[in-house]
């Protein structure tokens, strides 16, 4: 995108419970500010995940602004929080539509996100989400499309993983209030087959879950070679803090929730030597030059100078629909029906990966774009097979 370069022009209005941020308020025109709602879990169980994709989301349309906007106009976010709450997300996509924005930016909360996705649809405001469950865009909604890799794909990617490493027998745990670990789950068991594998135990458990010693013996004889672990928030935490006392000699998966410092750093020593799967902005560092990295970079030094730590999984995602959306935009103008078929039209590079959304696919990414990672010395560490696989992902990039 050319911008021209101008000083940075942020504001910030508090009105109504919600925030309004960096942009300006009058003028008309060219002049005028493009408005955004942003409806995400600030407060609740998933506020440390979705207070990372506030910080990311913020920074893309700080970014923006600092360049000079969109054809010459600012992005003013009105960002409101859900506070973990599906019937919040609904209240607030109310708000917004009054505010009448160009376009809501959504949830990294399933079950947010798929309370808020058919209003969005009903009214026809393109709706970027930041949640993973499958239902959103299968089947494809017209005015949906998902940011993260859908549950589908990490299943599908931890499938291929399985499968170059001669694991055909896996157990697997999901958490049965989840959308994205239900969805998770049910993607292995719609794949499985067409990888070789098979699930020989199928285990479940709910948000609320404190002890899993439970789940942990109906595994030990299942004559699984692996066990999979469909969490997001605290029982990923709890659940792999125990599992060096389950006595169980197999190794433990896990899924892109748990791509963060949010889980590392609770799990501790716990987490040396478990698979986590990511998105590839996560393990930046580790690709090679060129446009993915380059992408990688312009969100994650920023990010790491600010607040000192690597981006999580989270933040990813955040920056990512604003560049998304953003790009649509510029491509469209401010029409919705018309950023609505921009975005179905859209390939673009970001830190995510290089998206191809069309006519038949909302969701854009490849099970290519998920890196299989494995925890050495409290960091995520790409395996040697996903090094490669990112090696060829990044040159397919350009």
């Amino acid at each position: 995108m050319r911008r021209k370069l101008v000083p940075l022009l942020a504001t910030v209005v508090l009105a109504a419970g919600f925030t309004a941020a960096c942009g300006d308020s009058g003028g008309s025109g060219g002049g005028s500010t493009i408005k955004v709602g942003f409806i995400e879990s600030l407060t609740g169980n998933y506020a440390p995940l979705g207070g990372e994709a506030k910080k990311t989301v913020d920074l893309a349309v700080e970014q923006i602004n600092t360049a000079g906007g969109i054809n010459g106009r600012k992005i003013e976010l009105i960002t409101l929080d859900d506070k973990t709450a599906p019937d919040q997300g609904v209240l607030h996509f109310n708000k917004l539509k009054a505010e009448k924005v160009t376009a809501i930016l959504g949830s990294t909360f399933s079950n947010v996100g798929l309370a808020v996705e058919p209003l969005a649809e009903r009214e026809r405001i393109p709706y970027i989400s930041l949640s993973p469950a499958d239902e959103q865009v299968d089947p494809i909604r017209k005015y949906t499309f998902v940011v993260p890799a859908i549950s589908s794909m990490y299943a599908r990617a931890m499938l291929g993983y399985f499968q170059a490493h001669d694991i055909t027998r896996v157990a697997v745990a999901y958490d049965t209030k989840s959308a994205y670990a239900k969805a998770g789950f049910a993607g292995m068991k719609k794949y499985a087959g067409q990888f070789g594998v098979q699930i020989v135990k199928e285990e479940t458990y709910e948000t609320t879950a404190s002890d899993f010693s439970p789940l942990f013996t109906h595994v030990r004889d299942s004559g699984a070679q692996a066990l999979v672990a469909w969490a997001s928030g605290a029982p990923g935490v709890t659940l792999a803090k125990q599992y060096p006392s389950s006595g169980l000699k197999l190794p433990l998966y896990m899924t892109g929730s748990q791509a963060s410092k949010l889980w590392l750093d609770p799990v501790g020593k716990a987490a040396e030597g478990v698979y986590v799967q990511s998105a590839i902005g996560v393990v930046g560092d580790h690709l090679p030059a060129g446009k993915l990295k380059q992408a990688v970079e312009e969100m994650s030094v920023p990010f790491k100078q600010k607040y000192g730590y690597e981006p999580p999984q989270f933040a990813m995602d955040g920056y990512t629909g604003v560049k998304l959306l953003a790009a649509a935009i510029e491509k469209a103008g401010t029409d919705k029906e018309k950023i609505r078929d921009a975005l179905e039209s859209l390939s673009l590079v970001t830190p995510c990966g290089k998206y191809t959304y069309s006519k038949t696919d909302h969701s854009g990414l490849r099970p290519t774009d998920i890196s299989m990672n494995q925890v050495k010395n409290g960091k995520l560490v790409p395996t040697e097979w996903s090094v490669k696989q990112l090696a060829e992902t990044a040159k397919a990039a350009g």
